[in-house]
């Protein structure tokens, strides 16, 4: 079941009215229990831009947990180091500071074997989530360059140290793999609780340098997968054109019920989204020469990292961080090797600038125009 409670703004007012109506889903804490919230903590931005969650609402459940008397830690692993002073930096411009709740210090790293996993059977993980007797999972609703959306599903990538981020998509570069991936790290941790902040979502370049847009809404369930289902139709998308939730469904993790008819009034259907990938080829010809010939025409029409040049500082953290060494810099601007580009996105997720945007080639649009 998808609770669903309307927050115009970020008032501690609004905020406060908003969790307290979806508290139901907080009657499993116990006084004496420590709670994690896996916030959103992309990078480190100023509320306003809809790339994190909010701290007001950060704050308001943390009030909420404490009434319950609760241990409240907040905290996330963002792109780069996962150390004490970048994490306070993030802390610090992400507004976190005075919300309540103590933030995580701890950033040692642990490892987890998941023999049951589909794809993922270990992987390193921030410990501070072992001090956690349970985890709320409090994403961020936005658009995302490889997986289309960011809910509540992919939110949970936060759990991977920063650094080792990178090495997790060159690991898994196909957005099916990656997706896999995801759900079993979902299947691993089983958070008690996911909420989803969409009081203002983020169209366009998401994840981190997109368009703030209201939408007014926050949503809580028990399960990440049919979360993810209603807030892609309210982003109005296709749930199955999203990987994560192709990977679910296949796995029959969502529950195919009906749209909620109460939130048809905040359903949008004129954000600026991703391109999606597209599919004319998969088909062409039988047997494993179709699979060759779709995937070689496939990479030269699938959308692709692509530089605004005038918004490009030059700073070259889209070459530190790609993990497959796609990118050199020559005068100060980033120079895209296509043959090594395995379509993660991560320099245009963490590019400072928002100069690298999402876009189809122009093959890609002539033939599917």
């Amino acid at each position: 079941m998808v609770y669903a409670a309307p927050c115009t703004d970020y008032t501690p007012e609004s905020c406060a009215a908003a969790l307290s109506a979806v508290a139901d889903t907080l009657d499993w804490v116990q006084p004496g229990m420590t709670v994690g919230i896996k916030a959103n903590l992309v990078h480190a931005a100023s509320p306003d831009a809809a790339a994190t969650t909010h701290p007001a609402l950060l704050q308001a459940l943390t009030a909420l947990l404490r009434q319950r008397g609760a241990r409240v830690i907040v905290g996330d692993s963002p792109g780069g180091l996962y150390n004490a002073a970048h994490l306070q930096r993030v802390y610090r411009l992400c507004g976190l500071e005075d919300i309540g709740a103590e933030l995580n210090r701890d950033f040692s790293v642990a490892q987890a074997d998941y023999p049951e996993g589909k794809v993922l059977k270990s992987f390193p993980y921030t410990a501070w989530l072992d001090s956690c007797d349970a985890i709320i999972n409090f994403c961020k609703l936005k658009t995302h360059g490889m997986m289309a959306m960011t809910g509540a599903v992919k939110n949970l990538f936060g759990v991977i140290p920063g650094t080792i981020k990178p090495e997790f998509h060159y690991r898994f570069p196909e957005p099916t793999d990656f997706a896999d991936m995801l759900v079993d790290l979902q299947l691993y941790w089983k958070p008690r609780l996911h909420l989803v902040d969409a009081v203002m979502i983020m169209e366009g370049n998401g994840p981190t340098a997109g368009t703030p847009h209201p939408m007014g809404l926050v949503l809580a369930s028990q399960s990440p997968f049919d979360l993810d289902q209603v807030c892609a139709r309210l982003m109005g998308m296709e749930p199955e054109r999203i990987p994560t939730q192709q990977a679910a469904l296949a796995r029959g993790l969502v529950d195919q019920t009906q749209f909620p008819a109460e939130l048809l009034p905040w359903c949008r259907q004129d954000l600026k989204l991703p391109p999606a990938k597209s599919t004319v080829f998969r088909s062409l010809l039988p047997g494993k020469a179709g699979v060759l010939t779709g995937k070689a025409i496939g990479q030269l029409i699938s959308p692709r990292p692509t530089l605004a040049p005038e918004r490009c500082a030059g700073c070259g953290k889209c070459a530190a961080l790609c993990p497959a060494h796609a990118i050199k810099m020559r005068d100060k601007k980033p120079r895209i090797h296509r043959g090594r580009c395995i379509r993660c996105f991560c320099c245009q997720e963490f590019c400072p600038k928002g100069a690298l945007e999402v876009k189809r080639p122009p093959l890609a649009r002539i033939l599917t125009h």
